[in-house]
């Protein structure tokens, strides 16, 4: 049964209805008309969902909407803009990642999360922080220049 909630996403809050134990990537993309996260697997094993949610990248397609109340809830549509990307997507655009671009919202998201608690990662450090994520473009080697690049301008 659907319930009124409030849900602060990228600054701002917005009131949405949706049973508590919807999907947050279902909120944020049919009640609140978000393009980004993407649908993946739908199982949280490919990444193209996350979201980060107090600072931690998570995966919205099996995290409940009401786990996510109270909180301050990160898209990657919330980081930058066409005329000011955030340090991680100027890097992955200068580093020409993307492919076909379907996973690059998980890769994007968990890289932000990463590199704010420690901007100064080491390539091992990467590895596990994307140890989790899937990219069937095998993208990986620009990836990890990308993020070693943002990580340069966020120190």
């Amino acid at each position: 049964m659907a319930e009124p909630i409030s849900l602060n996403v990228d600054g701002v809050t917005r009131a949405l209805e949706v049973p508590p134990d919807t999907p947050l990537l279902y909120a944020l993309r049919n009640a609140l008309a978000l393009n980004n996260p993407k649908f993946g697997c739908g199982l949280g094993q490919c990444g193209a969902c996350t979201v980060m949610v107090n600072g931690e990248a998570v995966r919205s397609c099996v995290t409940p909407t009401s786990d996510a109340i109270g909180k301050q809830i990160r898209t990657l549509q919330g980081l930058g803009t066409p005329e000011k990307p955030h340090p991680v997507q100027a890097a992955f655009i200068a580093e020409q990642v993307p492919f076909c671009g379907y996973c690059i919202n998980g890769w994007i998201m968990t890289a932000v999360a990463m590199l704010e608690k420690n901007p100064h990662v080491s390539d091992a450090d990467i590895r596990q922080g994307f140890g989790n994520l899937k990219c069937r473009c095998a993208s990986h080697m620009a990836i990890m220049r990308a993020v070693k690049l943002a990580a340069k301008s966020m120190a």
